[in-house]
C-alpha cells in the first residue's frame, strides 16, 4: 500500500486509479465506477447513457479510461457524443463510435484487448434489427471474440436463412436477433448444433407489440435456446463472449 500512496504523492498514479486497485471501483461526481468488473467476472464495465446527462456520462468514461485504459458507453446518442469525446481526448484515448448500435469504445494506447480462438456469429431477421445486434457484436468484439455478421435473414423468406445455414454451423456461438414473433432463434436452434442465444427486439407493433410477443415466443422455444431481455445486446453479447472464452481455452494450443 505504501507504493501505491507514494505512487499518488509523485503523480506516477492517479488518485482514481489507487482507488480501484485498493476498493475495486472508483468514486466521481457521477457515481461509482466498478473498475474490478472484467477482473471478477471477465465482462468489462459499461457506462449506460440512457438516464445520465452528458457530462455524468463523460465523467464516468473519463474514470473508466483512467482505471481500466478502456471505455465502453452504451445507448449514447449523438447529442451526448462530442461531450464525452471531448472529455476523453483530454486523457489521449483514441475513440470509435458504432452509430447504428449508439456505442462508443475508447482505448488508450497501452490498452491490449484480449484475443480469443473463437468465433461468436451475430444473425439478425432484417434490418430493423441492428441497433440491438451491434451492442452484441461490440461487447463480445471487446471481450476478445471473433465477430462474424449474418445479416438479413428473418424467416418471412426462410430461403435466405437456408443459404447461410453451412456457415452458421461453422462458427462457435451463434446470437440471433429477432423482433415481431421472434422465430427466428428458434428455427436456428433447431438447425444448429452450436449454443444460440436468443436477442428479442423491441420491433413489431399492435398485439404484444415492441418485442413482447419476441422474448414471449422465445422463452417458449421447444429448442434448446437461451433469451435475454427484450434488446439487451450487451448481455447477448457478453454472455456470448464468456462461452467463447471457455471454447477458447478447451482448444489445444
Amino acid at each position: 500500500m505504501r507504493e501505491l500512496l507514494e505512487a499518488v504523492a509523485a503523480g506516477e498514479t492517479s488518485p482514481a486509479e489507487a482507488e480501484a486497485e485498493l476498493a475495486g471501483y472508483a468514486t466521481g461526481d457521477a457515481g461509482r465506477f466498478d473498475a474490478a468488473r472484467v477482473t471478477r467476472s471477465g465482462v468489462p464495465e459499461a457506462i449506460l447513457a440512457d438516464g445520465k446527462t452528458p457530462s455524468e456520462v463523460a465523467d464516468l468514461a473519463a474514470t473508466s479510461i483512467e482505471t481500466t485504459g478502456r471505455a465502453i458507453v452504451t445507448r449514447l446518442d449523438a447529442d451526448a457524443l462530442a461531450t464525452v469525446r471531448e472529455r476523453l481526448r483530454s486523457h489521449d484515448a483514441e475513440d470509435t463510435y458504432h452509430e447504428r448500435a449508439r456505442v462508443l469504445v475508447a482505448h488508450t494506447d497501452e490498452f491490449e484487448r484480449p484475443e480469443l480462438d473463437a468465433t461468436v456469429g451475430v444473425v439478425t431477421a432484417g434490418t430493423s434489427d441492428a441497433e440491438p445486434a451491434g451492442e452484441a457484436a461490440v461487447i463480445a468484439r471487446e471481450m476478445g471474440a471473433e465477430i462474424e455478421r449474418v445479416d438479413d435473414v428473418g424467416v418471412a423468406s426462410i430461403a435466405r436463412l437456408l443459404d447461410q445455414l453451412s456457415h452458421l454451423r461453422e462458427l462457435d456461438v451463434l446470437i440471433v436477433a429477432a423482433g415481431r414473433e421472434g422465430a427466428l432463434p428458434t428455427v436456428v436452434a433447431g438447425l444448429v448444433d452450436t449454443p444460440v442465444i436468443g436477442l428479442p427486439v423491441s420491433t413489431g407493433y399492435g398485439h404484444a407489440g415492441a418485442g413482447e410477443a419476441a422474448l414471449d415466443g422465445m422463452l417458449q422455444s421447444c429448442t434448446a435456446l437461451t433469451a435475454v431481455n427484450v434488446d439487451a445486446g450487451f448481455t447477448a453479447g457478453a454472455q456470448a463472449a464468456l462461452i467463447a472464452r471457455t471454447i477458447d481455452a478447451a482448444r489445444p494450443e
